[in-house]
């Protein structure tokens, strides 16, 4: 679908790599820093807020985790590099979306699982709880990807069309699908939490209640990261230009159409 669309339709989408935010440097930096981060956070998830719990499956998830823990340290390794990520931008970008899911949904969620699993909850239950929240990430995801298409469509990611791109990306209509399952989830959260005791104490409750959240944040933005990782596949436009300046350098729109 989005092949249907023009180099044009994205243009308000270069902003971030206009100003250098999600520049190869600065992906490169965050990516090193991820690195200490991603070991932090799987310590806390598994051997401190999730020490004591009973959840199904509690060892296989933890092993398959640190598999994938340890593969995203090492490519962050590597993609944070300058001579590396210079070269392989689009790799670079790839990489540092799934370090991001992993390290602020990912994490986050499986966080609030181990922490339900140590109250006094049954191995059915448990594995409920979890389809019904992992249903309602899918629909937020499924929702977001409809409308982030449909802004498109409508040129909302046009050049020169910045306030109508601000106007609907918190037009309170559009969030309203999103809002409202995320919201269902959150209170199933609560009211499973309050059926066995986690109300009682208050740590565990946020820890309960931010994971989904974030869970749900993250899934939200997955959209708009993938179309940018589309755009740097398929305009050069996204992309740095580092034989002029070693800084590197955005290259302008129609790059493409001048060197085809």
């Amino acid at each position: 679908m989005l092949s249907e669309l023009k180099e044009e339709d994205f243009a308000a989408l270069r902003g971030p790599f206009e100003s250098g935010r999600q520049g190869p440097g600065s992906l490169g930096g965050m990516l090193i820093f991820a690195i200490f981060l991603q070991a932090l956070m799987f310590s806390l998830a598994y051997f401190v807020g999730g020490a004591e719990s009973s959840y199904p499956y509690k060892q296989t998830i933890l092993e398959v985790h640190l598999i994938i823990t340890i593969i995203l340290i090492m490519l962050s390794i590597i993609f944070g590099i300058p001579s590396v990520y210079k070269d392989f931008q689009k790799t670079q970008y790839f990489i540092t979306i799934l370090v991001s899911q992993n390290l602020f949904g990912l994490y986050a969620y499986i966080s609030a699982l181990l922490v339900i699993g140590s109250g006094d909850t049954n191995k059915n239950s448990l594995l409920m709880f979890t389809f019904i929240t992992i249903l309602a990430g899918v629909l937020v995801f499924m929702i977001t990807s409809v409308r982030f298409y449909i802004l498109l469509k409508k040129g909302k990611y046009r050049s020169g069309s910045g306030r109508d791109v601000l106007r609907g990306k918190f037009e309170k209509k559009s969030l309203i699908p999103m809002g409202t399952i995320a919201g269902l989830g959150i209170v199933y959260i609560i009211q499973y939490a309050a059926r066995n005791n986690f109300y009682k104490d208050a740590d565990e409750m946020i820890i309960i209640l931010i994971g989904p959240v974030l869970f749900y944040a993250m899934l939200f933005v997955l959209p708009e990261q993938l179309v940018l990782l589309y755009c740097k596949f398929r305009f050069d436009s996204f992309n740095y230009d580092y034989q002029e300046d070693e800084n590197g350098v955005l290259k302008p729109m129609g790059t493409d159409r001048k060197n085809a």
